[in-house]
């Protein structure tokens, strides 16, 4: 792992310059206008320096020299204007660089998001490394591209000063610019290898950033407060927070330190020949030959020479730590498609004769166990199949390969005898509908929590409290503040609204569930319809009410049950048993029962926990049976 991470931020230079030119372009396509205006300004702010120390040489040689007079003045207010306009010209370039950085912060967070619209599945998603790597590209991808433009006008800034007083020190002192530009040579090595670690440290430090933001967020999470007073966890996780920053802290500081030692020594060089010419310059004026005026302008030169070669040197620098960091960005905007992408994908039909999953073989990466082994079940067009198992079984991995979040390793699923990978992904969930145990909770108003299920209707009022009213939730929306337009959140609330209850308010677990529920109605007869565990988290009364209203909304539609409460799916047409990755037992309830297999094991079990008021707690869930 640290091998591989560490080879990460060393990109060939043929890589860097390709990220220079995409970065440079996405910053000119974001603000053209913007662009031009710091290019122009930073010419004139590389010509500056050089135009003052030449006006002050000119200024004093014309007050010691024997011809002082009107000259004078008029070079002394010209030198006044040049001061003038370099605090102008310096705030605003400051003020054309804040609003080129919005303009590309925003192009850049499209572009992003847009290409994470592009990932059809949920392997990228549930990677650690690409969410490390989504992290990073969500911080580079709004600074890289402004950086890059911005050291680059440094740069070209730069070249333009160091040309204007290389060449007055040729004309002053040759051997002086030779010294200057042999200095520089160490200082560009040593910033390049500073610019290196830095994004290695970020690198390195990735997931520990993203477990240190998770101990914070767990801290001041409404949700998690209740365990965390309960149990004691407070000092805990804050133990383990603070743990993580120190890490993350104590990988910076070494980074620091080091720039400090080099960033002294190679100043403590730069200040041994700025004081060696200094020296000379003086020697060469008490022998006459040079001006009070031609000493001011050496001295300007020398300092201007090694300024300007010192922010090339960190321009070039930064602008290597940027794409260093940009790769990142590059790799998620133009990284290949996570599921295979048919090139002439085929509209699914309606279902007309069911699903079929054939030799089904899956697991989530190579270093995984099988998840499935060689499944094969059919789930007829009109019929109800129940998935039954303990957990682990891989009932869910195998909803996740009917909506096509992953494609199976060997096998295929097939609807109505087309192979799943040649249909067209969106079209294909537009015709399922799901209710997920882990069913997101969005901070929106109750209208659009619901709206989100088929956003055809989320301006649809009509709709909208028909869902809400099949999965009875209306009344309870009805009574919040603001009805249907009530958020179902308080994490938007003004400092002035602290109090009002108006602001937004939080529903109870069953409450969500029932909302949930609302969403998956508000899909218009779905060709499949998916429910996963839809009431877990309810009340028996709930529960019972909650699928009397499930089976009427099934009624002749294709639909795959899981649930670990047997007497939830005990009317399916077709229950099949999963265990470790295989069917084992699949038939009728009656006819599951009469073999007296797998199934009726855990079905008596559960029955007898019912029966039974001292196992009641024991057996009524399949995952918590032994």
């Amino acid at each position: 792992m640290g091998r591989s991470r560490r080879a990460s931020v060393r990109l060939p230079p043929r890589t860097i310059v390709r990220h220079l030119r995409s970065a440079s372009l996405l910053a000119w396509r974001a603000g053209r206008l913007g662009a031009l205006a710091q290019v122009l300004l930073t010419v004139v702010a590389g010509v500056l320096p050089v135009a003052a120390a030449w006006l002050t040489k000119l200024v004093l040689d014309g007050l010691t020299g024997p011809d002082s007079g009107t000259d004078v003045l008029v070079l002394a207010v010209l030198l006044a204007g040049v001061g003038v306009l370099t605090v102008v010209v310096s705030q605003a370039k400051q003020y054309a660089q804040a609003q080129l950085g919005r303009s590309v912060a925003l192009s850049a967070s499209g572009r992003l998001f847009a290409a994470l619209n592009r990932l059809v599945g949920l392997a990228r998603f549930e990677d650690p490394r690409f969410r490390d790597r989504l992290e990073l590209a969500q911080q580079s991808g709004r600074a890289a591209p402004i950086k890059v433009l911005g050291t680059g006008l440094g740069i070209g800034q730069g070249v333009i000063t160091m040309s204007g007083f290389v060449g007055t020190l040729l004309a002053t002192g040759p051997w002086m610019a030779v010294a200057v530009a042999v200095a520089a040579v160490p200082t560009v090595r040593a910033e390049l290898a500073i610019s290196r670690r830095r994004a290695q440290m970020m690198w390195d430090t990735s997931q520990t950033m993203r477990r240190e933001l998770f101990y914070s967020q767990l801290l001041t999470d409404a949700q998690a407060a209740k365990e965390i007073r309960l149990f004691g966890l407070g000092g805990f996780f804050r133990r383990r927070m603070l743990k993580e920053l120190s890490t993350t802290q104590e990988a910076s500081r070494r980074v620091d330190r080091r720039e400090l030692a080099v960033q002294g020594l190679l100043g403590l060089m730069g200040a041994v020949v700025a004081g060696a010419g200094l020296l000379w310059a003086i020697r060469a004026a008490q022998s006459g030959q040079l001006t009070v005026g031609d000493v001011s302008v050496f001295v300007a030169a020398v300092a201007g020479t090694q300024s300007a070669l010192a922010s090339i040197v960190r321009e070039t620098a930064s602008a290597h730590e940027a794409m260093l960091t940009f790769d990142h960005y590059q790799a998620i905007v133009t990284g290949p498609p996570d599921l295979q992408i048919h090139p002439r994908p085929i509209s699914p039909e309606p279902l007309r004769q069911g699903i079929e999953l054939r030799d089904v073989w899956f697991r989530y990466s190579d270093e995984h166990p099988w998840v499935l082994r060689g499944v094969n079940l059919t789930i007829p067009v009109g019929t109800a199949v129940a998935l039954v198992g303990l957990n682990g079984a891989g009932k869910s991995t195998l909803v996740k390969l009917l909506c096509r979040f992953y494609d199976p390793n060997r096998g295929a699923v097939h609807w109505d005898g087309v192979d799943l990978r040649e249909l067209e992904v969106e079209q294909l969930r537009a015709r399922i509908g799901a209710v997920f145990q882990d069913f997101m909770t969005y901070d929106l108003t109750a209208r659009e929590n619901i709206g989100v299920g088929n956003l055809t209707a989320l301006t649809d009022h009509h709709r909208i409290t028909s869902a809400a009213l099949a999965a009875r939730v209306h009344d309870t929306i009805v009574d919040l503040p603001h009805g249907y337009e009530t958020m179902l959140t308080r994490i938007f609330f003004q400092h002035a609204d602290r109090d009002d209850p108006d602001t937004g308010v939080f529903l109870s677990g069953g409450q969500w569930q029932r909302v949930g529920l609302a969403r998956a109605f508000l899909r218009d007869n779905p060709d499949l319809l998916i429910l996963d565990e839809p009431s877990a988290g309810l009340d028996a009364e709930a529960e019972h009410d909650i699928h009397q209203r499930l089976r009427r909304h099934r009624e002749g539609q294709t639909s795959v049950l899981i649930s670990h409460r047997l007497n939830a799916v005990r009317d399916a047409d077709h229950i099949a048993v999963l265990a470790d990755g295989q069917i084992v037992e699949q038939g009728s309830h009656d006819s599951l029962l009469t073999a007296g297999g797998r199934y009726a094991r855990l079905f008596t079990l559960q029955a007898h926990g019912y029966s039974d008021v001292g196992g009641v707690h024991g057996a009524a869930d399949v995952g918590a049976v032994p």
